[in-house]
Formats: C-alpha cells, sequence, structure tokens
C-alpha cells in the first residue's frame, strides 16, 4: 500500500487544493481564493497510524495550456509515443521561464517511478469553455489513468453540461463538493480511484477499510472523552469554608456560580478533545447566533433544546414522582432555570410541561473536630441529582461531535454549529431524537455515574458503559453524514 498516487491539476482557482486537504485529510494544505496560491507541486501522504494510504499531489493550474499543446502537437511521432513526447515537454522547458506551471503540474504524471494517477478538477458553478480542451488534450497525452471531478463552489450550477464535456475525455466524472464531502462521499471516491488502474483496486479497497476503521476508533475515543464528562459532572461537587454563625445560606449564590463554572469549563475541555480527535486542533469554536448552543450550558433555551419531556423522563425511567409533581424549580437556592417546555412540545405537538428538580442540591457538612484548617462547617454544592440534567449535557455533546467529525480540512474559518444540527458537516435535519428504550438505558447509566461518587472503581465501571452507548449514538448521529 502507499504506491497509489494522485495529482490533482485543472485551471486555477478551481478547488484544487481543497480537494487534496479533503482527501489527504491535512489542513495544513495551503487553501485560498486567489489564484495562483499553489506554485510548486506538493506531496500530502494519507497516514493512518503512521502507514501511509496512498498520496495526494497539489499542483500549480494550468497557464499556458494552448501552448503547450501546439507544442506538443509541433513533436508529435504518433499515438503510441505520445507519453514520450511529454516527458520531452518536461524536459525542454523545466529550467526556463516559458511553462514554469505545466511542467510542474506534468512532473508528478511522467514520473518514471511512480507515475500518478490523474484527477481533473472543474468547477460546476462556471459555464464550460472551449478553453478547457486543450487541458483536457494535454493530459490525454500524457496516457496516465485519470478522473474528472466537478468542484462546485459557486451557487450557479453547470453540472450536466460539464458531464458532457468531461464524458468525452475521461472514464470517469464525479461531483464532489471539497468543503461539504461527507465522509462515505470522501470513500466511495476513493472506491472510484480503483477502477482507475487495476493495480490501484486492492490497495484502495484496503485503504477504505483502513480509513473506516480509524473513523470507528475516533468516534469511540471521543465517545469516552463524553463518558468522562458526563461522569465527572454527574460527580462533581465544591465545597466552602463557613465562618462561625455564618448564615449558609447567604453563601449559596457564590457557591452555585462556582458549580456552574466548574461544569463549563469540563464541557469546554471535552469539546477541545473531541476536537482534536478529529485533527481540528486549535479551531476557532463559533455558535451560530440564536442557536441553542449560542446560550450559555444553563440558559432556559438550552434546557428546552436538550432537555428531556416529562413523558420522556418517565418512560427512561428517570423522572418518578418529581417530574409528576409539575411544578419547577431547577436552580439551586431558588434561581429558576425553566427546563420546561417539552423537546415533546416542539417536535411532536404536545403540551408544554414543567418539570421539577434542582441542578444541585446545598448540604452543611460538620468537619472532625480539631481539625483547624476547616474550622468546623463546610457547605456543599452538589453533585447534581437532577434527572434531565445529564440528557441536556450529552445533547449538546452530540451536535458539536456531528459538526466536528463532519467537518472537511479543506474548511477555514471558525466551527461553527448551527441552531439546529443542520449545516457544516450535517447533512438534514436536525440530531435523531432518542429512541425511548436508548433513554432508559442512558438513564440507568446515568443513574450509575451519579451514585459512583468518589468511588474510582465505580465511577471506571459507569463510564465503560457509558461510552458503549455514547458511541452507538454518536454513530447513528453521523451515518450518512460525516
Amino acid at each position: 500500500m502507499g504506491d497509489a498516487r494522485f495529482a490533482v491539476v485543472g485551471h486555477p482557482n478551481k478547488g484544487k487544493s481543497s480537494i487534496v486537504a479533503t482527501l489527504a485529510a491535512d489542513a495544513g494544505v495551503a487553501v485560498a481564493p486567489e489564484p495562483g496560491t499553489t506554485t510548486r507541486s506538493r506531496a500530502y501522504p494519507m497516514r493512518v497510524d503512521g502507514r501511509t494510504l496512498y498520496t495526494l499531489i497539489d499542483t500549480p493550474g494550468f497557464q499556458r495550456a494552448r501552448r503547450a499543446y501546439a507544442w506538443l502537437q509541433e513533436h508529435d511521432e504518433g499515438v503510441e509515443r505520445r507519453p514520450g513526447v511529454v516527458r520531452k515537454f518536461i524536459a525542454a522547458h523545466e529550467r526556463g521561464d516559458a511553462y514554469p506551471d505545466e511542467v510542474e503540474l506534468l512532473r508528478p504524471l511522467m514520473d518514471r517511478e511512480h507515475p500518478a494517477g490523474v484527477l481533473y478538477v472543474v468547477d460546476g458553478s462556471v459555464p464550460y469553455g472551449p478553453e478547457y480542451e486543450a487541458e483536457m488534450q494535454v493530459l490525454r497525452w500524457t496516457g496516465r489513468p485519470s478522473l474528472a471531478l466537478i468542484n462546485p463552489i459557486g451557487p450557479a450550477d453547470h453540472t450536466e453540461a460539464w458531464r458532457t464535456a468531461l464524458g468525452q475525455y475521461f472514464r470517469i466524472v464525479r461531483v464532489f463538493d471539497a468543503v461539504d464531502a461527507a465522509f462515505d462521499k470522501r470513500l466511495e471516491l476513493l472506491r472510484a480511484f480503483g477502477q482507475l488502474d487495476e493495480a490501484w483496486r486492492g490497495p484502495l479497497d484496503e485503504a477504505v477499510a483502513e480509513l473506516e476503521a480509524d473513523r470507528g476508533r475516533r468516534r469511540r475515543e471521543a465517545a469516552a472523552e463524553l463518558a468522562s464528562l458526563v461522569v465527572g459532572s454527574l460527580t462533581l461537587s465544591v465545597t466552602q469554608k463557613l465562618e462561625p454563625n455564618a448564615d449558609p445560606k447567604a453563601a449559596q449564590p457564590a457557591l452555585l456560580e462556582r458549580f456552574k463554572g466548574e461544569l463549563r469549563r469540563k464541557e469546554r475541555r471535552a469539546r477541545d478533545r473531541v476536537e482534536s480527535i478529529y485533527d481540528h486542533r486549535g479551531v476557532e469554536r463559533q455558535e451560530a447566533e440564536a442557536s441553542a448552543l449560542d446560550e450559555d450550558l444553563f440558559s432556559e433555551e438550552t434546557w428546552l433544546a436538550f432537555g428531556l419531556t416529562r413523558r420522556q423522563l418517565l418512560l427512561a425511567g428517570a423522572g418518578g414522582g418529581a417530574a409528576a409533581g409539575g411544578a419547577l424549580d431547577v436552580a439551586a437556592g431558588g434561581t429558576s432555570l425553566l427546563m420546561g417546555a417539552a423537546i415533546g412540545a416542539v417536535v411532536g405537538g404536545a403540551a408544554a410541561w414543567w418539570g421539577s428538580g434542582r441542578l444541585a442540591e446545598f448540604k452543611v457538612l460538620s468537619t472532625p473536630l480539631g481539625d483547624a484548617r476547616l474550622g468546623g462547617r463546610l457547605l456543599r454544592c452538589g453533585p447534581t441529582k437532577n434527572p434531565n440534567f445529564p440528557f441536556v449535557l450529552l445533547g449538546r455533546a452530540r451536535l458539536h461531535h456531528a459538526v466536528v467529525a463532519g467537518r472537511t480540512h479543506a474548511t477555514r474559518g471558525a466551527l461553527v454549529v448551527p441552531e439546529h444540527g443542520v449545516g457544516q458537516g450535517v447533512s438534514a435535519g436536525p440530531l435523531r431524537p432518542l429512541a425511548d428504550d436508548r433513554r432508559k438505558v442512558l438513564a440507568q447509566a446515568f443513574r450509575a455515574a451519579g451514585r459512583a461518587g468518589g468511588d474510582a472503581e465505580a465511577a471506571a465501571s459507569a463510564q465503560v458503559a457509558l461510552t458503549d452507548l455514547i458511541d452507538a449514538t454518536l454513530a447513528e448521529d453521523t451515518a450518512g453524514a460525516s
């Protein structure tokens, strides 16, 4: 494996570098809207665990294709010798400045030891024109296996005209959006590459299998991070020393804010780690305006979007009498978080409802006698017993993961989480609602995690169980969309 090499060629500014970045999963590929960003051919191997599966070669765009084709025609020695004429063209001009871009893009195609296949890229949003015919003729003279990609960059659609034109020069023509291509579309394209040359079919089938396995490993690793987030959040508590004769209620608001702050930090760290797992390190995170994720973890909007209905809580076995009680006081210290109007009211037309339960309970603890450092009393906030909170936490994490897993390495700029899960890397609609049976087993796993407390063995066991459940949930979220 690793002998399959593909030179991405075409007109300037048609998304060649974006194709390379996406298929090589390499955010280091220079991608810019200005033509001429790529001036030298450069190889980008696609590696998994240090093993090269295939190599993409980014090349400059054609600049003098008509003149280059005219030169080849003038030196034609017969159809069977045309690849040799292309090599003569390279040798005649590699030290001059008449055809620097053409020489640079043709060189990897004519390499005697590891010649590359041709991936010819066009922009499907611009009309087909005869100026492209010279480029395709030059590429035909190389004799290399070739495939054409229609990369729709703008809003206009000239795909069918391009299909007709390209079909006269290339055996395989595919539409491939380099920025928004879902993971399964990338694998489909790799399988098409294998049809170009019999020698490539086996290695590329193996590469597809390796990439699918690698994707599963990354998802599992992300699921473990999210399970750790949930377990850590459900077992979190913070304490504060109480001065002699101090009223514990007066200290509750500040301690609650500390508790919330710790939960926020845990969530931010988990997001950073999930992005790193998918090799999107250091990307600016930007929540869409009016998005549920644009709100704070504890806002009313977030709880409305990601919390469960009373019926769902009861079906999950997590609501009990608290959900049936009808009064809502989610926040500790009497500050309402308004968990209420259900997801079911939004998506199923059910009546709005108000659940009950506090985000975190306060408790005054007596410290051992003689402990001078603590002075006798501690006020503790947490851990949370709210049955809805872990569903809210997991819902936010699922949406973030779907966007990260669907983001291609050709995408530049902030990682944007859309309002309902529609957009960057997410093909259609909101994330699927959790099925009743999945909610039930998740609720059981959440309770087990909450009961773990300071028991390291119990916490580890709960995390393993949650990892399995979250992994299955993430696989459903990203099926066909990442």
